[in-house]
């Protein structure tokens, strides 16, 4: 089982061609906690986000899909500033020196977690790379996003998400 899972995610991430349109999928339930050393060294514990939404966004350096969608996600972090949604970005079974590569090659400027083991993708219900998932400020799982996101996508979630829809 998880050789077939493997594969699902190695050919995922692997193919080259765009998608059309990222699956975005209603989800539900409470945001798992994301606590613990990023791997630009600092710390990130569940009261940097609370009562803010969240976009935690599941990432590998060898997916040719996170590689696309990346600037897109670094701009919106831009855009919202201070007081916007709060993104974390999640490593999926990877070292930290490519990680770390990766956040130095795209200038990523919100925190990102290491999940070697893939524990952290479990628990969001990660089916492959990429995958987005959009928090409310109430800490609910609202959105869940497999593939590449694009600009406009985000900005309507989250602009759904902030206005309570």
């Amino acid at each position: 089982m998880k050789r077939v899972a493997a594969l699902l995610l190695l050919t995922a991430c692997a193919s080259p061609a765009v998608v059309p349109g990222a699956a975005v999928q209603e989800v539900s339930g409470r945001m798992p906690a994301l606590e613990g050393a990023t791997l630009a060294g600092g710390t990130l514990s569940s009261s940097d986000y609370a009562g803010r939404v969240v976009v935690v966004n599941f990432w590998a350096t060898s997916c040719a899909p996170c590689r696309r969608e990346q600037p897109v996600l670094s701009a919106a972090q831009s855009r919202a500033g201070e007081d916007g949604p709060f993104f974390i970005g999640v490593n999926h079974r990877e070292g930290e020196d490519a990680a770390r590569a990766y956040l130095d090659e795209f200038d990523v400027r919100y925190p990102s977690l290491g999940d070697p083991a893939g524990d952290i993708a479990f628990r969001f219900g990660v089916p492959f790379l990429p995958t987005t998932v959009v928090i409310d400020a109430d800490g609910r799982l609202r959105y869940r996003i497999a593939g590449a996101i694009d600009e406009e996508t985000l900005d309507d979630l989250l602009s759904r998400v902030t206005a309570g829809e």
